[in-house]
C-alpha cells in the first residue's frame, strides 16, 4: 500500500518545457491509503508537498523542492452511477482516457476545454475550461470530491459533506490538499453538429453577442497581423452522426493545425520578419466545414506545436473592446506574433477562485511558439486585460499577485481563511501560491 518511489532527484519539467524542478523525492501512489502515507510522512519530515499531472500548466504551480506526487497510477474510473448521473475516477486519470470510457458507457461531460492530456485533479484544480454560453468549467461539474490534508487524514466533500471545503477546492489551486478522487456530474451521450467558418475581425467583434446568444458554444480565433478570424460554433443535434472524413481531418487537424503550423512557426522564429506574412496564409489555409459528432470529438483537437500562454479573464461586456486595444497594439508594435488569439466564453459560477466567479465572463488568449521572445507582448497585452478587470488563468503565464488578485476575486478572503484553517504550516505551499495566494 505503500507510494512507490519514481527515482531519486529526478528532474521533472512541464508540457511547454519552461518550467524545470528536482525534488527531494518523487512518489507514485496507486491508492488513496498510499497516498496519504506518503503526504504524512513528508509532512513529518518538513518537505513541501505538490502533485503534478502531465504539466500542461505554463505557471510554477506545481513546483516543489520537496516531495512531487506523480499521479500516473492513480488512474481509472472507480464508480459510475448511472442513475445519479455521475461518474467517480481517481485523481490521475487523464480526460482523454475518461472521455472514452464514457463515450462507451453512452455517456459524457457536458462540456470541456480542447486539451485531452490533462489528468482530472490537475484540470479541476487549475480552472480548465471551454467554451459555452449556459455550461461551465470542469471545475463546476464536480459534485464531489476526496482530498488528502498534511496530517494524512482523507476528508470527503460535497455539497452536503464539508460543503465549505467542497465549494473551494472545486478550484484550490493543491493549496488545500491533495486531490485523490473526483466525481463530476454526467449526462446520456449526445451529438453536436460543429460549423467552422472564416469571418472578418470586425464583423465577428460586431455581432459577438448575437454570436454568444444564439449558439451553445462560440469561440472564435483572430490571426494577428491580418484581418482574419476562424470561428466555431458547436450545438446539439439529433443526428444523425456525421463525422469528419478521416482524410478531411487529418489534413485539418494534424497536416494543417499541426504540421504545417508547426513548420511555419520554426520559420517564423529564425525570421521574425516573415511573421505578418505567413500568419496571413495561416489565416487563409483552413476551409469551412461542418460534421455531426460526440463532444469529445468535437470539443477537443491534439495539440502539438509547443508554445506559451497567457489567458485571462473578462467581464463579456468589457472582451470586445479589450480585444480591439489587443490588435492595435500589435499593428503599432514590433512585435511579431505567429500564434492566433483564441477568444472563449463561459457562465458566471459560485467557486471562489473560479475566473468565472459572479460574473458572465470571456476569456482572451495570447500564445507564442515556444522559444521565441514572448515577454514583452505579454506585458503589453497584459496591461490591457488587468485595465479591464481580468483575472488571469492560474495555470498560464502572468504577473499578478496576491493584491491585484484580492481587487477582483470578491471571495478571495473567504478562500484564504479556509487554506489557513486546513494547511496552517504551508505544506502545500510553494513560490507561486506565495506570490498569487499571499503568505
Amino acid at each position: 500500500m505503500s507510494a512507490q518511489p519514481t527515482g531519486s532527484r529526478a528532474t521533472w519539467r512541464n508540457w511547454a518545457g519552461n518550467v524545470a524542478l528536482t525534488p527531494a523525492r518523487t512518489v507514485s501512489p496507486s491508492t488513496t491509503a498510499a497516498l496519504a502515507e506518503a503526504v504524512r510522512r513528508a509532512a513529518e519530515e518538513g518537505l513541501r508537498v505538490k502533485a503534478a499531472g502531465t504539466g500542461h500548466s505554463f505557471t510554477a504551480a506545481a513546483a516543489t523542492d520537496g516531495m512531487l506526487i506523480r499521479p500516473d497510477r492513480l488512474v481509472g474510473v472507480r464508480e459510475l452511477d448511472r442513475e445519479a448521473g455521475t461518474v467517480t475516477v481517481a485523481a490521475g486519470t487523464p480526460l482523454k482516457h475518461l472521455n472514452q470510457t464514457l463515450a462507451a458507457a453512452g455517456l459524457s461531460l457536458t462540456n470541456m476545454g480542447d486539451i485531452v492530456e490533462q489528468t482530472a485533479s490537475g484540470a479541476v484544480s487549475t480552472g480548465t475550461h471551454g467554451t459555452g454560453r449556459t455550461s461551465a468549467s470542469l471545475s463546476a461539474q464536480v459534485t464531489g470530491l476526496e482530498m488528502v490534508r498534511a496530517d494524512g487524514s482523507v476528508l470527503r466533500c460535497s455539497p452536503r459533506e464539508n460543503a465549505d471545503v467542497f465549494d473551494a477546492a472545486r478550484l484550490g489551486l493543491g493549496a488545500l490538499g491533495v486531490i485523490s478522487e473526483l466525481t463530476f456530474a454526467v449526462e446520456p451521450a449526445f451529438l453536436l453538429t460543429a460549423r467552422e467558418e472564416p469571418m472578418r475581425f470586425e464583423r465577428v467583434t460586431a455581432e459577438f453577442e448575437q454570436l454568444v446568444a444564439e449558439n451553445e458554444h462560440f469561440e472564435f480565433y483572430w490571426f494577428p497581423h491580418t484581418e482574419g478570424c476562424n470561428t466555431k460554433r458547436n450545438n446539439r443535434s439529433a443526428g444523425p452522426a456525421r463525422p469528419l472524413p478521416r482524410v478531411r481531418g487529418w489534413i485539418d487537424d494534424e497536416l494543417l493545425s499541426n504540421g504545417v503550423f508547426q513548420a511555419v512557426c520554426s520559420l517564423g522564429s529564425a525570421a521574425p520578419a516573415v511573421v505578418p506574412s505567413a500568419a496571413r496564409i495561416s489565416s487563409r489555409a483552413l476551409s469551412p466545414r461542418t460534421y455531426t459528432d460526440l463532444p469529445h470529438r468535437v470539443f477537443t483537437s491534439p495539440r502539438r506545436v509547443r508554445f506559451l500562454e497567457m489567458e485571462y479573464a473578462l467581464p463579456r461586456r468589457e472582451a470586445m473592446g479589450a480585444l480591439r486595444e489587443l490588435k492595435q497594439l500589435v499593428e503599432r508594435s514590433r512585435f511579431r506574433v505567429g500564434f492566433p488569439v483564441e477568444v472563449r466564453t463561459a457562465p458566471a459560477d459560485d467557486i471562489p477562485l473560479s475566473t468565472a466567479s459572479a460574473r458572465e465572463t470571456a476569456y482572451i488568449a495570447v500564445h507564442m511558439y515556444r522559444g521565441t521572445p514572448h515577454e514583452g507582448y505579454f506585458t503589453a497585452a497584459e496591461r490591457i486585460m488587468t485595465a479591464h478587470g481580468g483575472r488571469p488563468h492560474w495555470g498560464k503565464l502572468h504577473s499578478r499577485d496576491a493584491g491585484y488578485l484580492r481587487s477582483v476575486y470578491p471571495r478571495f478572503g473567504e478562500f484564504g481563511k479556509l487554506r489557513d484553517r486546513l494547511d496552517p504550516d504551508r505544506v502545500f505551499g510553494n513560490d507561486y501560491l506565495r506570490r498569487v495566494l499571499g503568505e
